[in-house]
């Protein structure tokens, strides 16, 4: 890969020359294994100009083969000084080791590891240090030794004053990336455990491995901070060197994983924990058969669940993405991967990514591998372990649920101990809380079992801080598009099997345009621990299940789905979507479809979701340019103006772009659907009215902001609308421009795109009034809504499957409740009060005279159809 350039570095700097150190009349010896470099004012020896000719040539040897990943790939991140001096410190010294980053500092024009370096009066003889060494000519055996030569004589023989200018940059080289768990052979070519097989492994390692070189800069450790906490120099040293143990440590179980049992030792493990075996007895007396039998059940649910995690098959993999990557994408973008390494090392890791495609769960485990992170263990659905495609994702990772295990409880004492056990290792975890795919392009309401497993898991073992990881992936076109409208549109879903391997050829044909993966901000599970329980830490029932922890659960959830939203990347197809949907036909102008983009993006970047909300930086001509060229928009030339629209078919595909990032338009598109029907509203109308809505979209599209913060939140909301010209403010009442100018036509393209939510609210609403109280069951209403909407869309909108999805009213009829408007009564009936007439009342400013009519009219009776 091409190496990044760091700052400038100073003429000074860049001719920092060195030579051998005498201390007490002798030379000093720090690098028995090369020959050492001659001091200032001499040249240097006859042996040492062939030495360093040699090492030059096998660096390039070298280099004909390996092939190293730099990481971070944004090396400014790093802070280096380019006018201070900087030592490199290897975590284990191996030739190759020293060879691969020193070509590294000659690309990058750092200074080089091998040169010698002057800090004060003190030469050191190299620039590098390794914080681990062996010994022995075939047989290596570490080094006996507490701390680095180089570091001792830096720390105790130069000046404090020019001390505190070094930079201690920590290096670490991976030559193949395999856990511990791999057979004999493979522990010797694949594998990073130093201590197994000496040179020779080395050299069979890198030449297997070469290409897939790992080597990993971490932050500069100023020794200014060292020398600020004590004087003592041997002190100061081991601290240093306790530093350096600890960050080395952090990398390598960060890339490489911790150790791993083989999968039948990790499946008698569980098999042999008091709660299995507690399990076990249970299903032998319950079904009369022998405990021997029973176990043989429960290690078959064992053997079904485990991962067997393999190296060789993730190197494979790695060839086979990076080729499928680059032949259907334009390129994959990671944002905000930063803060998550600083924030990952010391914890246990769980990734809860938002679930768009089956593609997901490959593409983050593909991006983290190139980061220098082990791939997570993923849970997946029992329905993906297939002949062929199963034993695959079981050796990338995958362990495999059932959909449902309630009624056995041996299996779910089986799977429940199976995640507590990897998890207590230090396995990293992915999982998918929506439970399946998203078919609507919003997140799903959480299904929060394995969320529940995992807190369960950690107040058990408590090994180490658990740490949730919330992951937002963005497509600019999706491989299962027609798929999701085809279920959404009431047919059953296909099962997965292996004739799908043929859609393969299919999508390779396509352009899917750009992915982008965004890192939310982490949710520390202790926080939340601390929040709702401060006693868990010795409170013996914490080991069970207490009353305080579904309340948790739910809030962790929330909280997970929330910072997803909040990380969310808006690329160009979520803009031509929001627009080109908003309108009647969805057709525009050009010129008014440009100008309502730029809009769109002067809006979202000035609301308040917080600094990891990205828009892409194309200009709004560009990004029409761009979905002409991804084929999801058409031009069609007229006289007076080029229009831009969609077609039928596309225009269903493109509700889901719109979908992805309605949240950050909502507040927006709100009051901006409060203008729809009114030239003048009170801000005070505007305020009772948002405080009336926004429980139900912030269940919808989960918002961020409490109740308690909605007042501030509706003014910045208004504040904006008028800074953008949408609206104007006179005394206490706001109003929208004047009829036929710009701002108003974008004022009601904005309150357009969210108007269907409304009238689904208002479906809703109808079909109750026209039924009863406590004349419907939940399930009923949900039914008849369904029909109401699925109509509605054929009269007034476009055939649009996700407006009738079950889960929207299902989602809306539980805010109902929650907010006590509906409640139910001993036959299960839901009754309301005048609320809901006051609900439908509301309606009035928001939907046009015609649409409320017809959805009135439209809105089914329970006896005309029959319904049960």
């Amino acid at each position: 890969m091409p190496h990044r350039s760091v700052p400038e570095r100073t003429e000074a700097a860049r001719n920092e020359l060195g030579g051998r150190r005498f201390v007490n009349g002798k030379m000093s010896a720090l690098s028995p294994s090369l020959p050492l470099m001659s001091e200032p004012g001499r040249h240097p020896s006859l042996l040492q100009r062939l030495y360093a000719v040699w090492l030059g040539f096998l660096r390039w040897l070298l280099h004909l083969w390996v092939r190293s990943t730099v990481l971070p790939e944004q090396l400014d991140e790093l802070d280096i000084d380019p006018n201070q001096p900087l030592i490199y410190v290897l975590d284990n010294y191996a030739l190759t080791s020293l060879l691969i980053v020193d070509q590294i500092s000659r690309d990058l024009d750092w200074p080089r590891v091998r040169k010698p370096v002057q800090i004060g009066n003190t030469w050191l003889s190299r620039r590098y240090a390794s914080s681990r060494r062996h010994r022995g000519l075939l047989i290596r055996r570490p080094e006996t030794r507490r701390h680095s030569p180089i570091l001792r004589q830096l720390l105790l023989e130069t000046d404090p004053e020019e001390l505190g200018k070094v930079q201690i940059l920590p290096v670490t080289v991976l030559v193949g990336r395999a856990p511990d768990n791999e057979d004999s052979i493979f522990k010797i070519l694949f594998s990073e455990n130093w201590d197994v097989g000496g040179r020779l492994r080395r050299l069979v390692g890198t030449l297997i491995n070469g290409r897939a070189t790992m080597v990993q800069f971490g932050k500069p450790l100023p020794l200014s901070r060292l020398l600020n906490e004590t004087t003592d120099a041997e002190q100061a040293l081991g601290r240093l060197s306790r530093v350096l143990r600890v960050h080395f440590k952090r990398v390598r179980t960060a890339a490489i994983g911790p150790d791993r049992s083989h999968r039948r030792t990790l499946v008698e493990k569980v098999i042999r924990t008091d709660s299995v075996q507690a399990a076990i007895s249970a299903k032998a007396r319950r079904d009369s058969i022998s405990t021997d039998k029973a176990t043989a059940i429960a290690r078959k649910y064992a053997m079904e669940i485990a991962a067997d995690y393999s190296y060789s098959v993730v190197r494979l993999g790695d060839l086979l993405l990076t080729w499928f990557w680059n032949r259907i994408y334009r390129g994959v973008k990671v944002q905000h991967f930063s803060s998550f390494r600083e924030a990952a090392p010391g914890h246990e890791v769980v990734y809860v990514p938002c679930h768009r495609s089956h593609i997901d769960y490959l593409l983050l485990s593909y991006l983290l591998y190139h980061r220098g992170f082990v791939p997570p263990h993923i849970a997946a659905g029992v329905n993906l372990n297939m002949p062929l495609i199963g034993p695959v994702l079981r050796r990338g990772g995958a362990f495999f649920l059932r959909r449902s295990f309630r009624s056995q409880p041996l299996y779910a004492a089986v799977f429940n101990e199976y995640v507590s056990v990897i998890l207590s290792k230090g396995v990293a975890l992915e999982y998918f809380i929506e439970g399946t795919r998203s078919r609507t392009g919003r997140l799903l309401p959480p299904r929060a079992g394995m969320l529940s497993i995992t807190v369960r898991a950690f107040l058990r073992y408590r090994n180490r801080p658990v740490l949730f990881q919330p992951v937002y992936i963005g497509y600019e076109r999706l491989a299962e598009g027609n798929a999701y409208i085809h279920e959404l549109s009431g047919h059953q879903k296909k099962p997965e099997s292996l004739s799908d391997l043929r859609n393969v050829i299919n999508i390779l044909r396509k352009n899917y345009g750009e992915v982008t993966v965004s890192f939310g901000e982490p949710v520390h599970l202790k926080h939340l621990l601390d929040a709702h329980h401060p006693d868990w830490a010795v409170d013996p029932d914490s080991n069970g299940k207490p009353a305080w922890l579904q309340g948790l659960v739910d809030d962790l959830a929330e909280q997970i789905l929330v910072n997803i939203n909040r990380s969310a990347h808006v690329n160009p197809v979520n803009l031509l979507a929001t627009a080109l949907l908003a309108s009647r036909k969805h057709a525009l102008d050009e010129d008014d479809l440009e100008r309502f983009i730029g809009l769109l993006k002067s809006v979202i970047t000035r609301s308040p979701f917080g600094e990891r909300i990205t828009v892409t930086e194309l200009e709004p001509g560009q990004i029409i340019e761009y979905g002409l060229e991804l084929g999801v928009i058409q031009r069609q030339d007229h006289r007076l103006g080029s229009i831009i629209k969609v077609d039928g078919h596309n225009a269903v595909l493109l509700t889901y772009f719109r979908n992805n990032t309605a949240h950050l338009l909502a507040m927006n598109a709100w009051v901006a659907c409060c203008f729809l029907n009114a030239q003048r509203v009170r801000k005070a109308r505007i305020r009772s009215l948002t405080r009336t809505v926004y429980p139900f979209l912030k269940r919808e599209l989960f918002l961020p902001w409490q109740a308690e913060e909605l007042d501030p939140v509706i003014d910045d909301t208004i504040d904006r609308l008028i800074g953008l010209g949408l609206i104007r403010e006179s005394a206490d009442r706001l109003q929208r421009t004047p009829g036929g100018s710009d701002q108003a036509y974008y004022l009601r393209l904005l309150g357009n795109s969210m108007v269907q939510t409304f009238e689904r609210y208002f479906i809703t609403v109808s079909v109750l009034a026209k039924n009863g109280s406590g004349q419907l069951s939940r399930s009923q209403l949900e039914q008849l809504c369904i029909l109401c909407a699925q109509r509605i869309s054929l009269l007034h909108e476009f055939e649009a499957p996700e407006f009738y999805d079950r889960t929207l009213f299902k989602q809306f009829i539980e805010s109902l409740t929650e907010s006590g408007i509906l409640g139910r009564d001993e036959d299960g009936g839901l009754v309301f009060d005048q609320r809901l007439e006051q609900f439908a009342s509301d309606a009035k400013l928001i939907l046009d005279k015609e649409i409320r009519h017809t959805i009135i009219q439209t809105a089914p009776e329970k006896l005309e159809l029959d319904i049960e």
